[in-house]
């Protein structure tokens, strides 16, 4: 399911194809809407009915490009949608419209000092798509149009798994999962659009689920790489998932945090804790929605995050699942 996932083409605004997916594997599981930004709203029906509303949350979209001019000689200018560090882009292949193209710049014998020793301005770059005109080109791609990193998913090492959007289709095959599990009690989950560019489908559907408490499921970077040591490290790749207690967006809930930490203790769990303040999730959105909402965060450690080879390794994900069927039955105490 996963690698189904992650060569579906989805960003910020585009997430039909990945939306459509997900329909078809739940619709058989439960009852959902979907509202007019285009996000899943799921009530899966549990043995019983909870005093406290509980919603898990996952975001649909994935970082990637949109077509901003189409030069005289057949190049794609761009920008990204979502954040992507300018030094993953270049030279990377791309497809627009199932139609394959490179990212290119200017060659480097052809810059200046200074462009140099810095990272290339995404001014600067073009998609080349192979077009001899801007009249051919716009036979197959038009401004508006969203360009997608092309990667492989393979696993790799000793348990390693390599891909585009990762980051957030892990959450999304957790949450079908949930789903598609027997649950001891009524639970709301979201699938949400647009997480990359600014929580904006978590604001429509915590709205209108009102629930008391939200569990985020997604992936957050790893820094645990060769020199980095210590806290630096962010969160490492074997050690299990990773229970935020504050990030860049959400001061998170203390006691589902520690709720979370020691039901992980209790029953031998791997499990980590994110030691940077960064970052952030639908969960900043969640927290302060309608009558406002606890939150806690269960994220995968993810290396390269936002990029065509994204990181993560199978043991996490066994583990993260281990953690939320324990965790689950506490939730409506």
């Amino acid at each position: 399911m996963l690698k189904t996932l992650c060569s579906l083409n989805g960003t910020s605004g585009d997430e039909k194809n990945v939306r459509e997916y997900i329909l078809n594997e739940i619709k058989d599981y439960c009852e959902y809407t979907v509202d007019n930004l285009g996000s899943v709203i799921a009530f899966k029906k549990g043995n019983n009915i909870p005093a406290k509303k509980v919603m898990f949350s996952a975001h649909m979209d994935e970082v990637g490009f949109i077509i901003t001019d189409i030069d005289e000689n057949g190049y794609l200018s761009f920008r990204t949608v979502g954040g992507i560090d300018n030094k993953v882009i270049a030279d990377r292949v791309v497809t627009v419209n199932s139609v394959n193209g490179v990212i290119g710049l200017k060659p480097v014998h052809m810059l200046e000092k200074d462009q140099k020793e810095t990272a290339p301005d995404i001014k600067l770059m073009k998609i080349d798509i192979g077009a001899n005109s801007k009249e051919d080109a716009l036979q197959y791609v038009h401004p508006g149009d969203y360009a997608y990193f092309k990667s492989d998913y393979c696993e790799f090492g000793n348990g390693y798994i390599k891909s585009k959007a990762l980051d957030d289709r892990i959450g999304c095959m957790l949450l079908i999962e949930l789903i598609k599990s027997d649950l001891d009690y009524d639970t709301y989950f979201c699938f949400n659009v647009q997480e990359e560019v600014g929580l904006r489908g978590a604001m429509c559907t915590s709205y209108a689920v009102q629930s008391d408490i939200s569990i985020v499921l997604e992936a957050t970077t790893a820094a645990d790489l060769c020199s980095v040591t210590g806290g630096d490290r962010v969160c490492v790749l074997g050690n299990g998932g990773v229970v935020s207690f504050m990030d860049g967006r959400t001061i998170y809930d203390n006691s589902l945090y520690r709720l979370a930490m020691k039901t992980a203790k209790d029953n031998n769990i791997k499990v980590q804790t994110k030691t940077a303040i960064a970052g952030g999730n639908d969960a900043g959105a969640i927290q302060s929605s309608g009558k406002g909402s606890r939150v806690l965060a269960v994220s995968l450690p993810c290396r390269y995050i936002h990029s065509a080879a994204s990181v993560v390794k199978e043991s996490d994900i066994c583990e993260t699942k281990r953690l939320l069927k324990a965790l689950l039955p506490k939730l409506y105490d």
